[in-house]
């Protein structure tokens, strides 16, 4: 449950460019966000997976829940709010590094609370994966799928006042790099120790190109997972696809190393192509991609 978004991408060559493009002619307009962009890649990947998360009643619901209706993603507790409008988001891409700007634009009244949710589709769940878009919803969801056994982890990529409450219902925090700075003394090494001494099970902080480290829950030694080179022309949603590969791997049954190596190589496989979703693998695509590395 979270964040779902349209995207409109200005590619220039000019790092630090404006988040502007010249002339509206040049955007490009793609599907997104960090939650639904995951959950499209696990449904790829083979997964049944269900979606709740809050859209307006716009024409852009309708293009943000398409591919994941497309994938047979169930969006039955999708929340449609009237006269509400569907998340959207600027986003500045460099030619050459993939690297992008992100500029949110969100109404606050398209919005989820724990009222919202469905407990029953949360409990039929082997795993949950929430962000910090609706915080006291994400409180909620984490704590009934605490009740089940169902693993729960978490897409963070900024501190929020209510991370604090949410991190002790979490077992596998995955945050970024920024996000684990804040954390501690300002390096990403020390807030995955913090983060570390929080979850449940295990923490794991991105690190873009250079992979990932993660930590098991208590201390224990530092696990690092090199991120695999390839020649990037969009990095938007590569920490979504990283989620994903991260629970299928996890659901698959694989050890903490080969689940970070498979959500490396899913972030790799989704940096391939423009747009968040426009390089996730199917389970094909993603296996023969780890054989072949």
């Amino acid at each position: 449950m979270g964040q779902v978004s349209l995207d409109r991408v200005w590619f220039t060559g000019e790092a630090g460019a404006s988040a502007e493009p010249p002339v509206a002619s040049e955007w490009l307009e793609f599907t997104g966000g960090q939650v639904a962009t995951a959950l499209l890649a696990l449904a790829r990947l083979g997964l049944r997976v269900a979606y709740s998360g809050a859209v307006g009643d716009d024409a852009a619901a309708q293009r943000v829940l398409e591919p994941l209706q497309r994938a047979g993603v169930d969006c039955g507790a999708v929340k449609r709010v009237h006269g509400g409008r569907t998340r959207r988001a600027r986003i500045r891409v460099e030619r050459g590094s993939g690297e992008r700007e992100v500029v949110p634009e969100r109404d606050p009244r398209v919005a989820l609370a724990p009222a919202d949710l469905e407990a029953e589709r949360i409990r039929a769940s082997r795993a949950l994966l929430v962000d910090l878009e609706d915080p006291e919803a994400s409180i909620f969801a984490a704590g009934v799928a605490n009740t089940t056994g169902a693993a729960v982890v978490l897409d963070a990529d900024r501190l929020v006042p209510d991370a604090e409450r949410l991190l002790s219902r979490v077992d596998f925090p995955i945050v970024s790099r920024s996000f684990a700075e804040s954390l501690g003394d300002g390096s990403a090494r020390e807030g995955l120790r913090t983060l570390a001494a929080r979850a449940r099970c295990l923490a794991v902080v991105t690190l873009g190109a250079d992979g990932a480290i993660a930590r098991a829950a208590g201390g224990g030694v530092e696990l690092a997972s090199p991120g695999f080179r390839v020649a990037a022309r969009d990095t938007t949603g590569a920490g979504d696809a990283f989620h994903a590969g991260f629970v299928w791997g996890l659901l698959e049954g694989l050890d903490a190393a080969a689940v970070l190596r498979t959500a490396n190589a899913a972030a790799a496989l989704n940096c391939l192509a423009p747009g968040a979703q426009g390089g996730l693998p199917d389970r094909g695509a993603l296996e023969g991609f780890l054989i072949g590395r």
